[in-house]
């Protein structure tokens, strides 16, 4: 059943919406408020799939309804109802997160086919929200060293506020984690995450990644297309491998920061972005800074709070910790039961060189569950771990 709110001071227009959209299906169940004052008072008390809303109203018109139920309840999806004269103002209600508008007196067709695309993007931010939480569980920080305890109380500190993190490590360490750890501790957990390896894409592309493009700007250039900048609006950008970002890109990204805007590859207009930053590197940074290779006043910007990732060599005693987490979480991969390490397995895995780090220690735990007896011993670990 989906529930769809008409928020419309015209009684005769309201009448027929309400008509239209309740014989339209079973599934939709329709109530009504005269004004926008009322409006708001029944999202507040009442949970809706969607809101149909007129924007010239007495007491409180349609942009403050949208602006109020955004702070409130920012899942709920708007269509804004415009008079001819208000077709700018319509415009402007789609910046503001409305998803379509439609125009007085309504198309039967227009109508119906966008309430039904509102009600989909309702249903796939609900899935979103459901499937947030089970991913969330494969973020999950392992370890109660002093080391990682420490980088937990950092992350419950630093997660509220909207300061930027530099997270420095080994390959393999973790710092993926930690990136996820602050987004999802946030206010920003419920807008996009968006993660670029600045690593894996060529110099001559990553410009038009972070910042996107217009139509023209270069070759392949066939239509104006965003960037990851504008994709993390509101939510949290995580620059991975930030320390093999090329120079002119590292301009841009600087510029993001101090001014909150971008602008696309091939344009001159400004775009507002409301973006947190995170940015891990392997990379000395203070030694690429001397090296001519890093930016140090985007060093200083990026590096406001500044977490470093141990090696599992400087972490063993969350080796056990790992074994049985890894354990548990392969054997629901592959649906079949946990197997159980061995004491003695433990102490030697948690002696090996571990120059991989986590990642390595993953892959040995998966080895051993899938080639080792129904209890991994030590004899396992001799014939597989290292190999």
């Amino acid at each position: 059943m989906s529930k769809i709110l008409v928020i419309e001071d015209e009684s005769a227009i309201r009448r027929v919406l309400v008509k239209i959209l309740s014989e339209e299906s079973e599934s939709y169940e329709v109530q009504e408020a005269e004004d926008g004052l009322k409006g708001i008072e029944i999202i507040k008390k009442e949970d809706f799939d969607l809101v149909l809303c007129d924007i010239k109203m007495p007491k409180m018109d349609g942009v403050e309804v949208l602006e109020a139920s955004r702070k409130i309840k920012p899942e709920i999806p708007f269509i804004m109802i415009s008079g001819h004269g208000d077709l700018d103002t319509a415009v402007n209600t789609m910046r503001l997160g409305a998803f379509d508008y439609i125009s007085k007196p309504p198309d039967l067709n227009r109508l119906l086919t966008t309430v039904r695309n509102a009600l989909d993007r309702k249903e796939l931010v609900v899935e979103n929200k459901i499937l947030k939480k089970k991913v969330s569980k494969n973020y999950e920080m392992v370890g109660e060293s002093k080391a990682i305890t420490a980088i937990k109380d950092i992350i419950e500190k630093v997660a509220p506020t909207d300061a930027r993190v530099l997270i420095t490590g080994s390959n393999g360490t973790g710092k993926e984690l930690v990136a996820h750890w602050i987004h999802e501790k946030s206010p920003r957990s419920s807008a996009p995450f968006i993660e670029v390896n600045c690593a894996a894409i060529p110099s001559e592309l990553i410009e038009s990644e972070l910042f996107g493009h217009v139509k023209g700007a270069f070759t392949s250039a066939v239509k104006d297309r965003a960037g990851k900048f504008e994709a993390a609006n509101k939510g949290t950008i995580f620059l991975d491998e930030i320390g093999d970002m090329s120079l002119s890109a590292q301009a841009k990204v600087l510029r993001a920061l101090q001014e909150n805007k971008i602008s696309r590859v091939g344009s001159d207009k400004d775009i507002k972005v409301d973006v947190r930053v995170v940015a891990a590197t392997n990379k000395d940074l203070k030694k690429e800074i001397e090296e001519g290779r890093f930016r140090e006043d985007l060093y200083h910007r990026l590096a406001v709070i500044l977490i470093q990732v141990p090696a599992l060599n400087e972490r063993r005693d969350d080796i056990s910790l790992l074994i049985e987490h890894f354990t548990e979480k392969i054997a629901q991969e592959h649906g079949t039961a946990p197997k159980n390490f061995s004491k003695g397995a433990v102490e030697l895995l948690k002696g090996y060189d571990w120059t991989g780090n986590i990642r390595e220690l993953r892959n040995v735990v998966e080895r051993l569950i899938i080639l080792g007896g129904k209890e991994v011993n030590e004899e396992d670990v001799k014939l597989f771990a290292s190999k």
